[in-house]
């Protein structure tokens, strides 16, 4: 950067520090509700509500609940939010089918979002480790996760989603060649309108494990991720995905998890200038969900800041489990 500042006492940077007037005028990033994607998990059931344990306030919730919470969300001015199912453990399966069955819950929880809230934006989850009797994001034979068959699958999931009203579908699963395969499908079937925003960036990271408990995956897990999620020491090959999936099709795309890949968040609006996306995990949230029950910190302004952070690195959006949480402190 070229040296522009007088030296002092020409200079004084604190004089744009002294009144809140002042600092308004030279903020550089600013935060609203319409940064925001809120992730909810549905599960069966009527008027049901499931706490989940190792996410201090989240809910898994029945889709009659889940409409109220779309509701609530476009209130509070939140543009999107995103499904995650809490599947029957006696509908997962090595096969996944469920995972593609037009009446399974986020199916039915898109058509009936859209009944009572069309304008909100509704984004799903594509990958098969809600259905996965192996707890894996594809289907595994002989302790190998398949990447063919597994995309193959991907597309009837994804085309069954968009049949049911989905606006944004986020192909979660990191597997090579799916977003192309999934846009080929769309296009075939006259949905060219549905956006995709993949998680291209998706590192094989130790923040996950709350997520996992709340979709029901953790116990169904064998082995780990690491054969198709980006290595945590890696960031050119992130650049790299990013590349991939938007020449395969993806109208956006996401880095997960989000607080400690700034770096990675950075490098890819600088390098693509496309919009860009952050996932502030469960892991993240759980930690910033422990400072909010501590009245030795302030939660709320840690939570804040930790979502400008997103902002200050080039992210044009965040999916947060703190997005009604923020919406309201915005609205203070």
């Amino acid at each position: 950067m070229p040296q522009s500042l007088a030296p002092f006492p020409k200079s004084r940077p604190r004089r744009l520090r002294r009144t809140p007037a002042i600092r308004a005028m030279v903020t550089e990033n600013h935060l609203s509700p319409a940064d925001f994607i809120w992730p909810l998990f549905v599960c069966d059931g009527e008027n049901t509500r499931q706490p989940v344990t190792s996410m201090p306030g989240v809910e898994r919730l029945s889709i009659d609940l889940i409409v109220e919470a779309a509701k609530k969300a476009q209130a509070l001015g939140i543009p999107a939010i995103c499904l995650f199912p809490y599947t029957d453990e006696a509908l997962k399966t090595v096969e996944c089918a469920e995972a593609w069955n037009p009446d399974n819950l986020t199916n039915r929880a898109i058509r009936a979002i859209k009944a009572v809230v069309p304008d909100i934006a509704i984004m799903t989850d594509i990958a098969l480790d809600p259905y996965n009797a192996n707890g894996h994001d594809g289907l595994v034979q002989d302790g190998v996760i398949l990447n063919d068959g597994t995309n193959t699958a991907l597309v009837k999931m994804a085309l069954e989603q968009a049949r049911a009203g989905a606006d944004i579908l986020g192909p979660s699963d990191m597997m090579d060649g799916r977003i192309g395969m999934i846009r080929d499908a769309l296009e075939a079937e006259g949905f060219s309108d549905v956006c995709i925003l993949s998680y291209s960036a998706k590192y094989a990271s130790a923040f996950y494990g709350p997520f996992r408990d709340a979709v029901g995956a953790s116990g169904a897990l064998v082995g780990d991720k690491k054969t198709y999620q980006i290595n945590p020491a890696n960031g050119d090959e992130a650049l790299r995905m990013i590349a991939r999936d938007l020449s395969e099709g993806a109208d956006m795309v996401m880095v997960k998890p989000g607080m400690p890949y700034l770096d990675i968040c950075y490098r890819v609006k600088s390098e693509f200038a496309v919009p860009t996306f952050a996932y502030q995990v469960s892991g993240e949230y759980q930690m910033l969900a422990l400072a909010l029950a501590n009245p030795d910190l302030n939660g709320e302004a840690m939570v804040m800041e930790s979502l400008m952070a997103f902002k200050r690195a080039g992210c044009d959006g965040i999916l947060t489990y703190f997005a009604p949480l923020a919406a309201e402190i915005l609205a203070k």
